[in-house]
């Protein structure tokens, strides 16, 4: 398997993790992942198959095969655009923007990311701010995302932030719903049935 660097190296079978293509599987929409043919057709029609490092078609085999390690690190899960082009020819009816989805879930989870990256600072801030209120406040989402990741380039944003305030399009006070509790238990059972789904 080729490395970041462009070098490839073996890998062993005891270093795979054959279990992660049907863990993949049984998440939303990567249910068909078995029944790729390898076409290429989503590697054809993606816009930005050229700047990644591995193609859609190979983060399908390689997921299939256990190559977990790989799959999570890179980063072409990340610079998919979700536009559905891949979906919507895929010969096979395989949910490929769904499949990516899964993936960036699972390395959000397991904290496989790049450091200070927006993608999964965002997910953390939104889910913990909908945890605690029930609802997501969008300024203070946007100062958490700022402060995690590039604190001067939020200096740079201060203006635009101010005129959608003055225009009443962004609220500074917190928005919350009022029974809080009974939305944690909810999200706390989901939780459960996905837990229990990947096992």
């Amino acid at each position: 398997m080729e490395d970041s660097k462009g070098l490839w190296k073996i890998k062993y079978e005891s270093d795979l993790f054959p279990e992660f293509g049907r863990e993949i599987a049984a998440s939303p929409g990567g249910e068909n992942i078995f029944s790729c043919i390898q076409c290429g057709t989503c590697s054809g029609f993606c816009p930005l198959s050229l700047y990644m490092d591995y193609t859609p078609r190979r983060i399908i085999a390689m997921t299939r095969a256990g190559f977990k390690e790989e799959v999570l690190s890179s980063s072409m899960i990340w610079m998919c655009a979700s536009c559905y082009g891949c979906t919507v020819e895929c010969p096979k009816e395989i949910k490929i923007t769904d499949v990516m989805y899964a993936l960036k879930q699972r390395a959000i989870k397991e904290g496989v990311y790049p450091r200070r990256f927006l993608v999964p600072i965002l997910a953390h801030s939104f889910f913990k701010s909908v945890w605690k209120h029930g609802r997501n406040t969008e300024s203070h989402l946007i100062v958490s995302m700022y402060m995690k990741s590039n604190p001067f380039k939020m200096l740079t944003q201060s203006l635009l932030g101010m005129k959608l305030w003055l225009k009443g399009r962004m609220g500074i006070m917190t928005d919350s719903i009022r029974d809080k509790k009974s939305l944690q238990s909810l999200l706390q059972a989901v939780k459960k049935i996905q837990n229990g789904k990947a096992h």
